[in-house]
């Protein structure tokens, strides 16, 4: 199975579809509404109202439509990637290794803050990705900042995430002082904005609920957020050792967004730590960018054979969570 999704053949997509239908049927027959522990920000809830206006409190609605996402997402993540040529050849590895690995605990098939935060930072990865080649980057920063500023009110930790902005121009680009200043500006404006909107129509009680932060070092008792983690750092250490060879090889443009992506899998890990309750569900936005590292072990993998194996016990590891345990 891994040679067909090694390829870069289209219709590959079309296995990717059944795909999706068989690591995800389990969370279809036992379908959750949307996650509400009340870390999520104030635009998340306000999504959250509107889709409830239609389709009321339907687990299966929020539960096909957390599975939509993420299968939107996988295409997306490896169109960046393939774009950019970061394996030797068109693939969609990553694709599927995201679509596995979301699939190892449950709270990363709900509807969630975490999702659509995802889906905003692929778009922040893609222009990212185009800081090397820009001469002046002072619009490309801004709308970075912009957007990471959205996912804050949709999960206000995300914030954090600026960090990456900060660390990926360092890596990019040249210290330039106005840049990082427009960066910044760009993160605050959607804060400014909707905090204008509040108070203009007469809402700005509901101001106390954007800063939703927090931080906490919480003790996790349960085995299956244990299992799903570990396997994540394992095949993210593994890709980044394989990746060491491939490495030396690559254009200098490469080798950067490699090492941006390897700064996106330290913060995504460090980010539901800052929330007001802690939630393993705010891993999967680690198990983005992890899932690229992921694609490279199946890619650097010489024997097909090797390969299957290694995708047959991931798999194998997740029907068991699914079907056979408590």
């Amino acid at each position: 199975m891994i040679k067909f999704f090694r390829s870069g053949n289209p219709l590959t997509v079309l296995l990717l579809l059944i795909y999706t239908l068989v690591v995800k049927f389990f969370y279809l027959l036992h379908p959750s509404t949307y996650l509400a522990d009340g870390s999520e920000g104030l635009l998340y809830k306000l999504i959250v109202k509107w889709l409830h206006s239609f389709a009321g409190d339907s687990p299966l609605f929020f539960t096909s439509l957390a599975i939509l996402l993420i299968l939107v997402q996988s295409l997306l993540f490896t169109k960046i990637v393939n774009h950019h040529r970061l394996f030797a050849k068109p693939t969609y590895l990553p694709a599927m290794a995201y679509l596995l690995f979301t699939s190892m605990l449950q709270s990363w098939n709900v509807f969630s803050p975490g999702l659509l935060v995802n889906l905003i930072m692929l778009w922040v990865v893609s222009s990212i990705t185009s800081l090397y080649t820009r001469t002046s980057a002072r619009d490309v920063v801004f709308n970075i900042g912009f957007a990471i500023g959205i996912c804050g009110l949709l999960y206000f930790p995300s914030v954090i995430f600026c960090l990456l902005l900060l660390v990926s121009m360092l890596i990019m680009r040249a210290f330039r002082l106005a840049e990082w200043i427009i960066a910044l500006l760009g993160l605050i404006c959607p804060l400014y904005l909707m905090g204008t909107y509040l108070f203009l129509t007469n809402q700005i009680a509901l101001l106390r609920m954007i800063p939703n932060i927090g931080f906490s070092l919480p003790m996790i008792t349960d085995y299956k957020v244990w299992g799903a983690m570990v396997a994540c750092l394992l095949f993210f250490f593994l890709g980044w050792l394989l990746l060491q060879r491939p490495l030396k090889k690559m254009l200098i443009q490469g080798r950067k967004i490699w090492a941006a992506l390897i700064v996106y899998v330290a913060v995504a890990v460090l980010i539901p730590f800052f929330g007001i309750h802690f939630s393993p569900a705010y891993w999967v936005l680690a198990v983005l960018p992890v899932s690229i590292f992921a694609g490279n072990v199946f890619w650097c993998i010489p024997s097909d054979a090797f390969a299957n194996i290694v995708h047959l016990m991931a798999f194998a590891y997740v029907i068991v969570m699914q079907y056979f345990s408590r």
